[in-house]
């Protein structure tokens, strides 16, 4: 279904009512955001301009099947400024409720192509996620990549739950910092609630979370060749070489967001994806 379910294809609460606003398809209740990686870039160009407030979700199968069956998640994602589509199989549903130049908007893709665009305009960055070792080495190949890129500062959290002190000191270290954009990976569904409870509390313009991006990026972790991620194989990649941790996430999410996107091409008509 073409707009945001319920929204009529008007920007979500959260969005800055940003006029470059790209209609989005219901993919099992979450509105995915039909665009090409140039429309998501100036769309985030646009809310640093104007000051707005948001975030944005790079969402995968697992993202959407984890939502499908928790109100608050879908919510969240539906309220976000951008929900992209971070997997081939939303591309493709995308294109085929007819978003024919709808292209995958995959997290370390986008963090690269914001990082190009922001050198210019100076746009200053923050990443919070990862690791001590990760945060050093993306800042060192973030930087070489992309002379005179304005990196505010960084933040390896803890892997517990932080206090609300502990949470309060994060906030006052971010915005001090006074980023443009926050760039958060704490992996789905962490990171978006992260972004959402604290949409108003970050003084930066923009938060995305961006998942695996800065390990990837960083060299920490492999990422699939680009051939495999064109074709939507990205997950088999993973899965060979995190067997253990994705394996049965795997198995679990894609069978079933196949049934459930299976089921609905039989009940709805040709364009129509709904929850």
């Amino acid at each position: 279904m073409v707009g945001s379910p319920g929204s009529g294809g008007v920007d979500p609460p959260g969005s800055g009512g940003n006029p470059l606003s790209a209609l989005r398809v219901d993919v099992l209740g979450v509105g995915v955001t039909a665009q090409t990686m140039a429309a998501a870039v100036a769309r985030i160009g646009a809310w640093i301009e104007r000051r707005s407030a948001t975030y944005v979700c790079v969402n995968d199968v697992h993202s959407i099947v984890e939502s499908h069956r928790d109100p608050e998640l879908r919510e969240i994602y539906n309220r976000a400024g951008m929900a992209t589509s971070d997997g081939m199989p939303l591309v493709w549903l995308c294109r085929r409720a007819g978003h024919a130049d709808a292209e995958r908007v995959y997290g370390p893709d986008l963090m690269l192509a914001v990082c190009a665009a922001s050198v210019g305009p100076g746009w200053r960055h923050y990443f919070y996620g990862a690791t001590g070792e990760a945060l050093e080495k993306l800042g060192s190949t973030l930087a070489r990549r992309f002379p005179g890129l304005e990196i505010a500062g960084s933040l390896a959290p803890p892997f517990q739950a932080l206090s609300a002190a502990e949470d309060q000191a994060v906030v006052d270290r971010i915005n001090a910092a006074r980023p443009d954009i926050v760039w958060v990976a704490l992996g789905a569904p962490k990171q978006d609630r992260w972004m959402a409870a604290h949409l108003g509390r970050i003084s930066a313009p923009v938060m995305i979370g961006v998942g695996a991006a800065f390990d990837f990026l960083a060299g920490v972790k492999p990422q699939a060749p680009r051939l495999l991620r064109r074709w939507g194989l990205e997950w088999l990649f993973r899965l060979v070489t995190e067997p253990r941790r994705l394996g049965a996430r795997y198995l679990r999410c894609n069978s079933l967001f196949l049934w459930l996107i299976a089921r609905r091409l039989l009940t709805v008509r040709r364009g129509e994806f709904k929850g």
